[in-house]
């Protein structure tokens, strides 16, 4: 039988009657909170006992893994030896050599550091549209001019996450999310703005709260007509850095939820189909942010040993090509090192990069890996 009643409209929680008045269970969070606050505390004391020069590279390489994956989250690539050029130009970190500048990568760059450095500073609107016009230097979103440095106008219609637009899913499109309409934002705005601007004042309060409830308010409201996700997580890695008291980031948020990006997108989805008390994204929240802190490990291991290793050629002369790609290499780069990579690496021909690594071959810095012909492999010696 067919009901001759409209579809029932989804209530979201921007909708509800209690909207905004945030709820959640604070012990049942007693104990993921206490989880995170130990692993920052642990993380905290292992960076403490490092150099200078070795927690600015920590910073470096946590900045650059925030950089390209909160773009990566929403579909977008980024280039790392750009990304990391343009954090190591603003934080004033000798890379050796720096890759030329790239505007769209320098917009992104500059939100992150913006919320991470300047996290003391209050967020303001004209804060959030600067960064918005910084992610947007041309007012194009692909090729879709966008309203920039301004809330969104919903002059194509309201704003909504949609999936399944592409050619082969016509006629199967689905909605996850309706954001509240354009002319509710400037109040709407105005709360929330007022409301992460004040210091937490319950006990209830803990600042990783505010990050979580931060990042989930933003992202509700979607003020922008593009960049919503990689400014709402720009607002919580302010929060963080507000939380832990310093603009020295040792690990990545938006690189674990990378890892997880389909449960954060379920959570989101659930979370704006419920009720205002948010204790299962807050959770959520809390778990992940355990696992992004935990596994700084990794970076604090690879910054020790690219260390040690400079440490022990340091008397060994090298030019900006050998120093750059040695550098990319101790930094993670994927599979074994060989002629071809060295070459797209350090932007030379093959024969440039054949001559740099027999030069560190006879210098003892390289070692050749078993194999021949164009797939011959070399390891670095540390």
């Amino acid at each position: 039988m067919f009901s001759d009643k409209p579809p029932r409209r989804r209530t979201y929680l921007w909708q509800r009657p209690d909207w905004p008045q945030w709820r959640f269970d604070a012990a049942a969070l007693a104990a993921p909170l206490a989880q995170v606050h130990r692993a920052q505390g642990h993380l905290a004391g292992r960076m403490a006992e490092l150099g200078l020069a070795q927690r600015d590279q920590a910073t470096l390489q946590a900045l650059t893994q925030e950089v390209i994956t909160t773009s990566a989250i929403e579909g977008e690539t980024l280039n790392l030896d750009a990304v990391r050029s343009s954090i190591a130009r603003r934080l004033g970190v000798d890379i050796g050599a720096l890759a030329p500048a790239d505007r769209h990568v320098d917009g992104v760059v500059d939100m992150v550091l913006d919320a991470t450095q300047q996290y003391a500073q209050p967020l303001t609107a004209e804060r959030l549209f600067g960064w918005h016009a910084a992610l947007f230097p041309t007012g194009y979103s692909g090729r879709v001019r966008i309203q920039v440095g301004a809330l969104r106008n919903d002059a194509a219609g309201p704003m909504q996450v949609v999936s399944g637009q592409n050619t082969d899913d016509m006629g199967r499109e689905k909605v996850h999310f309706e954001a509240p309409p354009a002319t509710a934002l400037p109040a709407e705005t105005t709360a929330f703005l007022q409301w992460f601007n004040a210091a937490p004042v319950t006990p209830t309060s803990d600042p990783l709260i505010h990050a979580g409830l931060a990042h989930l308010w933003l992202i509700t409201l979607h003020p922008l007509d593009d960049g919503n996700g990689r400014i709402s997580r720009a607002v919580g890695d302010m929060a963080l850095a507000r939380a832990e008291g310093t603009a020295q980031r040792f690990y990545s948020l938006s690189a674990q939820i990378q890892r997880e990006r389909k449960q954060y997108y379920d959570q989101l989805e659930a979370t704006q189909r419920g009720t205002l008390d948010v204790t299962p994204w807050l959770d959520w929240f809390l778990a992940c942010l355990l696992r992004a802190v935990q596994g700084a490990d990794g970076l604090l291991a690879g910054v020790l040993d690219k260390a040690q290793f400079w440490q022990r050629w340091a008397g060994t002369p090298m030019n900006a090509r050998q120093t750059l790609v040695l550098n990319r290499v101790l930094d993670g780069m994927e599979g074994k090192l060989t002629n071809a990579k060295w070459a797209a690496i350090g932007k030379c021909s093959a024969d440039t990069a054949l001559r740099d690594i027999n030069d560190l071959l006879e210098r003892g810095v390289l070692r050749r890996l078993e194999g021949g012909g164009r797939s011959t492999g070399y390891l670095l010696i540390k």
